[in-house]
């Protein structure tokens, strides 16, 4: 200590000394503290630095998905579209052309509204052909989202009507890779899908379509009103409300608008009026950035609000690294108290050193929040929403610097509250020696430790539940023998190729012969879809020997598929036969249905073998000629959907007089699944056929299966480093605590050695304080988990937030770890000198 300097500053009053003087003067004093003590400083900015970085990468995270509004004007004010339709089980029920009209035309409460649906293109003409994700729209989405072309023009009316000349817009990301910026664009021709559309307009580089990265292509919907039928709830629907107008209002506006709708447009053939009528459709208007964001908010809360664990068990452990310093100093503190220095003036300079080293810690932790983030975005989930907001700006930058803040208030009070104040002087008249440390200096590090526990305790019941999940989820049989194994990839055959539909399905069958003939392939099918992959949709399914209520129509999912598809998933059959080649060429009205189907219709898959299903009654009747078992199409963590499968090429089916799927999925059963070269061979037997067929959405089956598991995982991961972190710095503290106490106690325990007592009694004693502050700890942690872990209940899967297994083996883990954390210092003390330790003090 500068005593000098020290001595004259505590005979000036603080209020004596201009504001900025005495700041200055402490924060002065304060570095040359912690320069002094280079261990205590480092150990302590490390320590907040991997708290503080760990916070701010999840909340950039936070912030960039859920906290940024949407990047559009006035985003307030923009909605999502949905319906309710509780007939048929359905809760978001997509918006239809018929709705956009009457919408557009009729409602009070919107400023404009356009629909819109994802769509994928090939680029032919190009060697090789491409294939490119595009967006279909209505005129007036673009400018409802205030988006401008950089070049050329938007859509006008003109371009959305039916039998208008073709046009494209692009989006800038594929302006600059496949013209290279080239001005001149805008004018020429593309052709997509064997059609030319000329290039109209080129998009600004900083538009960004909701949450779907990857556009290629803006295309016209071109809906011909006239022609227009009830049903086609197939597409997404954005409005912006008029100023002022609420969501409530605009629900109240639609419900009205609704039954409009139904008597606006007919049915379409084979369906009835009822049908709708008893779906009993309804409103279901919400902010668009919900659409965005959907329930990925329940993880990032709870990644929040454990890593927040984290820091609160590094501010504990700086905490009792200062309670240790204080007390090194409280001679110190004790003279220039009865020097006359106030107690604010030494809590200001404790207040600073803990400001400076939570200043310091913020600095690196914000280097390692912006290495974190790259791990966190490579590692987030497939569909994480708005992964180009998260970085480190401006409001993470603040939140950091609050975060210091309030960090070095929480850890910078412990000892201020401790160590200022009268009691100092009378702690200078007693001395600095004493027998034993007292049970009131010894109170407040064990309480820090005990909470430090508590936290660690929850975080690692929550990482041990989703640990259980996962293990579940690995358990699940998904109706699909070895994925890894299963090549996929997606083609499409567009009518200005191949106008003939049986045709389409010859050129698919000539395709899957030369990709049977590539060696290694064992099998191969071809189907609409692949289970996970999310291209699926559904209608009412209707059996000829039963009869419905309006209150719950049979609303099923429909795969469509060619022989041998079952077969090369490993789907097994429960009764009756796969389709044959015959039956899709001579279009036979038959039908496979899944175990759940038939268990639900006929009560056993046996019974529903000669049953006849239909969708419409336009449509003919189609005999169930197989059943098998179930899939999970919805995800692993999903249970298995109720699926009816058709064949690829029929007649009549929802009132279409030939019905032929064109953009098709195969799937290949093959050990090289996932490598470069089987994909090459592919591509060779595909272009052998037709060389104007691009492969698209190339991957494994077991890719389908991690993506949809993939929120699991993340959350597995996240809150379990939480947990190994909380679990490190809890242990830390607990030891840190008995080795202080163990130096503070050495002429203590020499007492007790040489008035006879056993190592096996001192390391007893010892090992025994630390265990009850452990066991202190877990039973605080375990009833803070009893009352927490119910918010991660929407992220498991086949377990209890309360699970006792997880509850027991997490406390029996950390009280193991804690015996050892104590047993270190607790075999030092049993091996104390007697003679060394009387000569202590």
């Amino acid at each position: 200590m500068d005593n000098t300097t020290r001595t004259t500053e505590s005979n000036r009053e603080p209020w004596t000394l201009p504001f900025l003087e005495a700041l200055g003067q402490d924060l002065r004093y304060g570095l040359r503290q912690l320069r002094r003590n280079p261990g205590f400083t480092v150990v302590a900015v490390l320590t907040l630095a991997v708290g503080i970085g760990a916070s701010t990468a999840i909340f950039s995270v936070l912030d960039g998905v859920l906290l940024k509004p949407l990047p559009y004007p006035h985003p307030d004010r923009l909605v999502g579209v949905w319906h309710t339709a509780p007939g048929i089980n359905v809760t978001d029920l997509d918006a239809s052309p018929g709705t956009y009209f009457i919408y557009r035309e009729q409602s009070r409460t919107f400023e404009d509204i356009g629909i819109y649906q994802g769509d994928s293109v090939d680029v032919t003409g190009v060697v090789p052909p491409e294939h490119v994700q595009a967006l279909d729209v209505t005129d007036g989405l673009l400018p409802l989202l205030g988006v401008s072309p950089k070049l050329g023009r938007s859509f006008t009316p003109a371009d959305d009507v039916s039998g208008s000349a073709e046009t494209v817009m692009l989006t800038y990301g594929y302006w600059i890779r496949k013209f290279g910026g080239d001005r001149s664009v805008v004018g020429k021709n593309i052709t997509l899908d064997g059609k030319p559309r000329q290039i109209i307009g080129v998009l600004p580089q900083e538009f960004q379509f909701l949450d779907r990265p990857g556009i290629a292509l803006i295309l016209p919907l071109k809906f011909d009103r006239a022609k227009i039928v009830l049903g086609q709830f197939s597409y997404q629907a954005i409005a912006r409300l008029k100023p002022g107008a609420t969501l409530a209002q605009a629900n109240a506006d639609v419900a009205r608008m609704i039954p409009i709708m139904l008597r606006s447009f007919p049915p379409p053939p084979g369906f009835s009026l009822k049908l709708f009528e008893d779906a009993r459709i309804g409103p279901n208007v919400r902010p668009l950035m919900q659409d965005v964001v959907g329930d990925i908010g329940k993880v990032l809360w709870v990644l929040m609000s454990g890593i927040g664990l984290v820091l609160l068990i590094a501010c504990a452990n700086v905490a009792n690294l200062l309670l240790v310093r204080a007390e090194g100093r409280e001679q110190e503190f004790g003279i220039r108290a009865a020097l006359g220095a106030s107690r604010g003036r030494i809590a200001a300079e404790l207040l600073i050193e803990s400001l400076v080293l939570a200043l310091a810690g913020s600095l690196i932790g914000l280097g390692l929040a912006w290495g974190a983030l790259r791990i966190l975005v490579a590692m987030a989930p497939a569909g994480l929403p708005r992964l180009t907001e998260i970085g480190i700006d401006g409001t993470v930058v603040l939140f950091a610097l609050a975060m210091s803040v309030l960090a070095s208030l929480f850890f910078g009070s412990v000892p201020i509250l401790k160590y200022t104040g009268a009691r100092l002087v009378t702690r200078l008249r007693e001395g600095g020696r004493s027998m034993s440390e007292s049970r009131e200096r010894h109170r407040a590090r064990s309480t820090l430790v005990i909470a430090q526990v508590g936290l660690a305790i929850v975080l690692l019941i929550s990482s041990g539940l989703m640990i259980r999940t996962f293990l579940a989820l690995a358990r699940v049989n998904p109706g699909i023998a070895e994925p890894s194994t299963l090549q996929t990839f997606r083609i499409g055959i567009s009518e200005n190729e191949v106008k003939d539909p049986q045709h389409v399905v010859h050129v698919q069958e000539e395709i899957l012969g030369k990709i049977e003939a590539i060696p290694g392939v064992s099998a191969a099918a071809i189907s609409k879809s692949v289970p996970m992959d999310g291209n699926h949709w559904g209608d009412p399914v209707f059996a000829k020997d039963r009869t419905y209520s309006s209150d719950k129509l049979p609303l099923r999912v429909f795969e469509f598929v060619a022989p041998g598809y079952f077969r090369t998933l490993g789907t097994p059959f429960l009764a009756g036969r796969d389709f044959t080649w015959s039956d899709l060429y001579d279009r036979h009205p038959v039908a496979i249905v899944s175990e759940k189907v038939a268990r639900e219709y006929w009560h056993d898959p046996s019974n529903a073998l000669g049953k006849q299903i239909r969708v419409s009654t336009k449509d003919d009747w189609r005999e169930v000629v197989g059943v098998v078992g179930d899939v999970r199409d919805d995800g692993i963590d999903k249970e298995a959907t109720e699926l009816v499968y058709w064949p690829l090429l029929m007649n009549r089916f929802e009132s279409d007089e030939v019905s032929v799927r064109r953009d098709v999925a195969f799937s290949i059963r093959n050990p090289r699944a996932g490598s470069q070269s089987l994909m090459n061979e592919v591509r060779g037997a595909v272009w052998s056929v037709d060389s104007n067929l691009p492969l698209a959405e190339v991957h494994t089956l077991e890719y389908y299966c991690r993506r949809s598991i993939a929120r699991t995982s993340f959350t597995l991961v996240m809150l379990g480093l939480a947990g190994s972190m909380a679990l490190l710095l809890g242990i830390i503290g607990l030891y840190a605590v008995m080795a202080y106490s163990v130096s503070q106690r050495t002429h203590e325990v020499g007492i007790r050695m040489a008035l006879g007592a056993e190592k096996r009694d001192v390391l007893g004693m010892i090992v025994g304080q630390g265990l009850r502050l452990a066991l202190l700890g877990v039973a605080v942690g375990v009833a803070g988990a009893l009352a927490l872990t119910r918010f991660l209940s929407s992220l498991l899967y086949g377990v209890k937030p309360t699970d006792p297994l997880t509850f027991i083996a997490v406390s029996l883990i950390l009280m193991a770890v804690a015996l050892l954390a104590c047993y270190i210092p607790a075999r030092r003390a049993a091996k104390v000198d007697p003679m060394v330790a009387l000569r202590y003090e």
